[in-house]
């Protein structure tokens, strides 16, 4: 097997997982993944993967061998293209990531349409709350908010995503409305648990003036929609993105709480590893994302 070859074979080795994954995208037997795994490291002198029987992991050598082995596959097909004088066709695998309710409301519909313009491509969706590593996890786009994580990534802006506090108006009528952030603290509060954030604490901001305020409640999860629920049900004030907050504020379910106040953005972006030519069907997907969510990324209040 000659070394481009070797790459794609653990570039697909490392989008699938596993050696029983791949073996099945193949279609030969796990046994021979694993010989050819182990040709390739004797070749190299290095070790690629860690192996249990449940998961692979990359070692630093592999994930040298994934990032530059993958810059090398993109050059390549950069001068086909350009020697061909036409471009590529997207076509293949293309792994995304996203997270659970954004990504059932709003990404899995514009796949379907993605999925009608360039047939040729086979788009795997993962869901998942938790902390992704696209370059080990093998994906080749992930939707998500915040800024990057890694030096190695990079990011397009896909939607700007205000934050704001309401509650349904029943709480309000219960509990009144808090005048000041500081009379949060009084209040009953619902928790979305995510790791990127301080549990539990609230900035606020109105002009220069900044407010920090420790709050509590008594209904917290790591799903949004479960939370999001309580605070239809009326037990506390919610702190929400507008991309799932604004129906129920335009239909009176929901009521802003301190509108003179902002919170800290939760902007979307798509993030894929840094190359210097991106593949044509990751290049599509990024173009077709880009246009679709182009009136919430030139609305600087976010709106949704």
């Amino acid at each position: 097997m000659d070394a481009f070859s070797d790459i794609a074979f653990f570039s697909l080795l490392i989008k699938h997982g596993s050696l029983a994954a791949a073996a099945q995208q193949i279609g030969v037997t796990p046994p021979a993944v694993s010989k050819r795994l182990a040709a390739i490291e004797r070749r190299l002198g290095v070790r690629l993967l860690q192996r249990t029987t449940r998961r692979i992991r990359l070692t630093p050598e592999g994930e040298t061998y994934l990032v530059e082995g993958a810059r090398v596959m993109q050059e390549l097909e950069a001068l086909e293209r350009t020697v061909s004088g036409g471009q590529a066709v997207p076509k293949g695998l293309l792994r995304v990531c996203a997270t659970l309710g954004f990504g059932r409301k709003h990404v899995a519909p514009v796949l379907s349409r993605f999925a009608r313009r360039f047939p040729d491509v086979e788009v795997q969706l993962h869901l998942t709350d938790r902390p992704v590593n696209l370059v080990e996890q093998g994906f080749d786009l992930q939707l998500r908010f915040g800024e990057l994580p890694d030096a190695r990534l990079t990011a397009r802006l896909l939607a700007r995503n205000r934050r704001v506090l309401c509650a349904s108006p029943a709480y309000l009528r219960r509990a009144g409305e808090p005048a000041s952030p500081r009379e949060l603290a009084q209040h009953a509060c619902l928790f979305i648990r995510e790791s990127e954030e301080t549990f539990g604490t609230w900035h606020l901001r109105a002009g220069a003036r900044t407010e920090t305020v420790k709050v509590r409640g008594p209904l917290a999860s790591n799903d949004g929609e479960c939370v999001f629920q309580w605070a239809l049900d009326g037990h506390g004030i919610l702190m929400r993105s507008l991309w799932e907050s604004a129906p129920m504020l335009r239909s009176g379910r929901l009521r802003t709480v301190l509108p003179e106040w902002s919170l800290p953005s939760a902007d979307i972006y798509a993030v894929f590893p840094t190359r210097s030519h991106l593949s044509a069907k990751t290049r599509a997907l990024v173009d077709f994302l880009m246009e679709a969510f182009e009136a919430n990324r030139l609305d600087e209040e976010g709106g949704w």
